[in-house]
This record gives structure tokens, sequence and C-alpha cells, in this order.
């Protein structure tokens, strides 16, 4: 079976959706069917990553949004698809490639649309006044009606719709409530009805990601044994909210615990955050993009904690990767995150003063008892288990003794 999987906001070097469809590739490959992705790039171009080939589709450069691409031109993606000739369509955008629902359902493909993002959490991202004060609610009631109307007007193209978390699913469970009468948003005359929701965690890469790639010399280079190393693995944009990390970690050396920061990830935001840092006296090693995945797991795994502190986050795999090497997380209260992290760390509002008391807590936690926490709860999410789901959303024949490590 040829399962094609175009995105938007597919990273050059990283991301979670970039992750997300090669973990899944992976897997379908595994299985014995054939994945393909069509993702936006500077040029038309064919690649192979891992025996899957990738597509790139020429698209422009979103400014601010530190190199994501978003294809403008969804006619050629249609044209593309017609050579590509898919047996199964996954689509991961919510933007300009929605249409792609009505070209699968016009040739008799059943396809799927993922709920990488929150309609409602991107309009509050990049309205006005985002980052200026404390985030101290997700979404406002007018953004969650413009969300509405989005979302009524695109989910119903596509046959099902597939979650990674129940904060991620929250939107579509919303407009179902809203077909059938239970809530009222204004929201006239939905075209249809909203597709069969699935959720399907995704998964980690237990191998890579673990425990033993702790390295002295490495947590060496960036905090002295006696201060805690506090890690953020995060594009440096807007809506990740990086700033409430070095709020938080300023407050942690207030209160007189020696703390210190180590940031990786590239980002519009890089200097911004560098000068905040330097302002609130925070010693911190700003790291820029890592591409070695070795290097990244021996910084996760050298951290004491890792702070995600983006309040609209639908899933998180970066703070997955940290769980599975060994080292607790701290995130915002309002994401996704407290789904991922359970009981493997802590959670707190978006604000630095509850950040700073939720890395108290965490720190304070014996270290062997917090690592093999972290570690037991990354290891409930495997990347077999979510490709053996999506196959069986697909109808697709799963084989036995087929599964492959991330």
């Amino acid at each position: 079976m040829r399962i094609v999987h175009v995105a938007n906001f597919y990273g050059p070097r990283s991301g979670g959706i970039r992750t997300a469809m090669h973990g899944l590739a992976r897997q379908y490959r595994a299985h014995g069917h054939d994945p393909v992705l069509v993702v936006p790039g500077a040029e038309d171009s064919v690649s192979w990553h891992d025996g899957v080939p990738v597509v790139t589709v020429t698209a422009p450069l979103v400014p601010g949004m530190g190199g994501y691409r978003l294809i403008t031109r969804p006619a050629a993606v249609r044209r593309l698809l017609d050579q590509l000739a898919p047996d199964r369509l996954e689509v991961s955008d919510r933007t300009t490639l929605t249409s792609l629902g009505t070209w699968a359902r016009e040739v008799g493909v059943p396809s799927v649309l993922w709920l990488h993002e929150r309609v409602d959490g991107v309009l509050r991202a990049f309205g006005p006044g985002w980052g200026a004060a404390p985030v101290k609610a997700p979404v406002g009631a007018g953004m969650r009606t413009l969300a509405d109307r989005h979302n009524g007007r695109t989910l119903p193209l596509f046959d099902r719709l597939v979650a990674t978390t129940a904060f991620a699913a929250g939107e579509a469970e919303r407009l179902a409530d809203l077909r059938r009468g239970r809530a009222t948003h204004g929201i006239p005359g939905l075209p249809g009805a909203v597709p069969p929701l699935h959720r399907v965690p995704l998964g980690v890469d237990l191998a890579t990601f673990d425990p033993e790639r702790r390295s002295a010399a490495v947590r060496a280079s960036l905090a002295p044994d006696r201060e805690a190393l506090v890690v953020v693995m995060s594009r440096l944009s807007r809506e990740k909210r990086v700033d409430l990390a070095i709020d938080a970690v300023a407050r942690l050396r207030a209160d007189g615990r020696p703390a210190r920061l180590a940031v990786a990830g590239s980002g519009p935001l890089a200097r911004t955050l560098e000068e905040r840092a330097r302002r609130r006296g925070v010693p911190a090693a700003f790291l820029s993009f890592v591409p070695d995945r070795s290097r990244v797991a021996a910084l996760l795994a050298s951290a004491d904690v890792v702070v995600a502190p983006g309040p609209v986050e639908t899933f998180g795999l970066a703070a997955l990767e940290a769980l599975a090497s060994g080292t607790p997380v701290v995130a915002s209260a309002t994401s996704a995150l407290p789904e991922v992290v359970g009981g493997a760390g802590a959670v707190a509002a978006p604000s630095p003063e509850a950040l700073a008391l939720a890395l108290h807590e965490v720190l304070d936690r014996p270290v062997p008892a917090r690592r093999a926490a972290a570690r037991a709860r990354a290891e409930l999410f495997g990347w077999a288990a979510a490709g053996e789901a999506m196959l069986a959303i697909h109808g697709a024949p799963v084989r036995a003794f087929a599964r492959v490590p991330a």
C-alpha cells in the first residue's frame, strides 16, 4: 500500500513534524508498505531518507519562522499526487493544504488529517500582545470562535482525524459538540459532520535517547557540579516562550539556588533571548542548532532538568526525548505536555514564578529516582505502537514481528 504524507512547516534540519513523518514512514516500510513524503523546500527535488523518498515542492520561507516554508501552490501538490497515485493520504497542515482532502475524495483515496497544532493556539500565539505579559489562559473566546469557523470549513474535508493528545483533539471535539448542538459559538450551518477522531501518541527513539548518554564532560562544559544545569531544547520563536525559561532560572538564582541555562535551538529570537539572559543575570549558553543527534542525546541526558515552557504545545517530542534520556521535564500546564510528562517531572502555569517553583520541586527529588521515573515514562511511547495504530486506521496489513527501532 502506498501511503503519501504531505506537510507544511517541515523543518529543514529538525522539528516535530519532520520527526513524526520519518518515524511513521520507517514503521510503514517495516510492515511492507510504500511511504512517500511530500514537503516544502527551496526547489523541486527528490531525495531519500532511510529508504523513503522525500519529494520537495518549491515553497517560500515564512518570515519570522526560523526557516520553515509554506506551500503556496496546492495545485502543484495535487498534480504530484495524481502522479504518485497513493492508496492512502495523510496531511499534516491546517493552512494551504486542506484542499487535498477534496482531491482525495474526488479520486476515491481515503484521507487522514493530522491535528499537530491547535488553530486557536496559533491565533493566540501570533496575536497582539503575546509575550508582553505572563499567559493567564491558553485562548480567548474570540479566537476560539475564529478557530471553530476555520475548523468547521476544513475538518469535514477529510475522512478521519488523528490527534496525538487530548489537548490536540480538543478543537475537533468542541466542533463535534457544536454540530450536535451542545454548545453555541455563533457558527451557522457547519458544512459537514466532523470526521471520526483517533488518538495516536507519537513515539521516541529509545535507543538514541538513553540515560547512558549522560556525560560528565558535557555537563562540566556547561555548568559546575555545584550548579543545576537547566536545558531548553526549542526553536527560538515567539510561540515557544523561551523567555519564560530564562526568567524562571533568574528566579531560581534569586531564591539562592545556583543554576545555569543551556539553550539548544535556533530561530528569529536568538539575539533577543541572549540579551534577555544578560539583562536578567542568567549565565546561559546559547548553543544554536545542534545537528548531531548523539550530541543532542548527550546534552539532554547530562541536564538536571529540561524546561518546555511553550503554552500551546500539542505533544512535545523534545520533552519526550528528554524523558527517554533520564531527565525530568518541567512544562506548561496549559499545553499537552502534562499528558506526556505524567509524574516524571512537574507542570505549572506558564509564568516565571510558577515555573521556578516547579523547577525547585523537581530538583529537590533524589537524582536516581527522578532519572528512573523519566525513563520509565518515555518507555510508554514507542514508534512501533504508533505505526501499528496508524496502519489499523488505514486498514493496512501489519506484519508479525516487523517492529523496528526508531
